[in-house]
């Protein structure tokens, strides 16, 4: 009886205990969508848990902004990191799959140095891949944010390990001795197979493009290529006379929703992704 209590008592305390971090996780978006619907003058005095009425006059201040952009940026952000979760996914599972499914010599050199090259930040190699833009006439280009992605040595390693875990010799092995072409035998099992570990690292890399501002900042020149990241900046650091806390927050409010599109669509596929298993050898 006692055990039994001490369990009713233990499954309680996890749940209030789930329930507090679900409040202070979803606490800053409710401030957010709070102060999206508040003036500047309003969100100056101070926290407030009620929600004002300027949310469309924020909103019309914002479109109606000459020097940002927003709808033209959403525009160009969804593209970029549709492209860039695309290209990601795809390549990188390709060549988790050549690394896993041949055996060819300097196989494992190879892997090593892919897995190098997830040591080196972004910021150390960023003065030659502007070079290599300048180059390939790709500066100030959305294509120079995107193609990139192709090569991303994390990506790989999840995908990698994901195969040796769900895909089975034996399913590559019966398609090629059906006939099939490997090319076909990629994009037609091993895919499929492979779709929530990918789904799940095309998540990632949407929010990871979405949320960018280091390169597209030392990239995109023109107005109308910038991203969200880059307007929020720019509108962050306004003249203090032209400052507008509404306008941030309503702008920060609509970068979110596509995060939020993304996730709901794709989010069921996080635990399938960790625990999904296919026939073993």
């Amino acid at each position: 009886m006692a055990g039994i209590r001490f369990a009713f008592i233990k499954r309680n305390f996890v749940y209030i205990c789930l329930v507090i971090l679900t409040i202070i996780s979803l606490f800053p978006f409710f401030i957010l969508l709070v102060n999206s619907t508040r003036s500047h003058a309003q969100i100056q005095r101070g926290f407030s848990a009620f929600f004002g009425v300027s949310f469309f006059d924020n909103l019309a201040k914002l479109l109606s902004n000459p020097n940002m952009p927003v709808v033209r940026a959403l525009f160009n952000s969804v593209i970029v990191s549709c492209m860039s979760a695309l290209l990601t996914t795809y390549f990188s599972a390709m060549t988790a799959y050549g690394i896993y499914m041949y055996h060819f010599k300097g196989r494992t050199t190879a892997f090593k140095v892919i897995l190098a090259i997830m040591m080196i930040p972004t910021q150390v190699s960023s003065l030659g891949f502007i070079q290599l833009l300048i180059k390939i006439h790709l500066i100030d280009t959305l294509a120079a944010l995107y193609i990139p992605a192709i090569a991303s040595p994390i990506v790989f390693f999840y995908l990698y390990q994901a195969m040796t875990a769900s895909l089975s010799y034996s399913i590559v092995e019966a398609a090629r001795i059906d006939g099939c072409p490997e090319f076909m035998t990629f994009n037609k099992i091993v895919i499929p197979l492979m779709k929530p570990a990918i789904a799940v690292q095309a998540i990632f890399a949407f929010v990871g493009s979405w949320n960018n501002y280091f390169i597209p900042a030392l990239v995109i020149n023109s107005k109308m290529k910038k991203t969200i990241p880059i307007l929020i900046a720019q509108l962050r650091s306004a003249d203090y006379q032209k400052f507008d806390m509404g306008q941030v927050y309503m702008i920060i409010c609509l970068a979110i929703i596509p995060l939020i599109i993304v996730y709901l669509l794709l989010s069921r596929n996080i635990i399938r992704g960790v625990s999904v298993s296919a026939v073993k050898e």
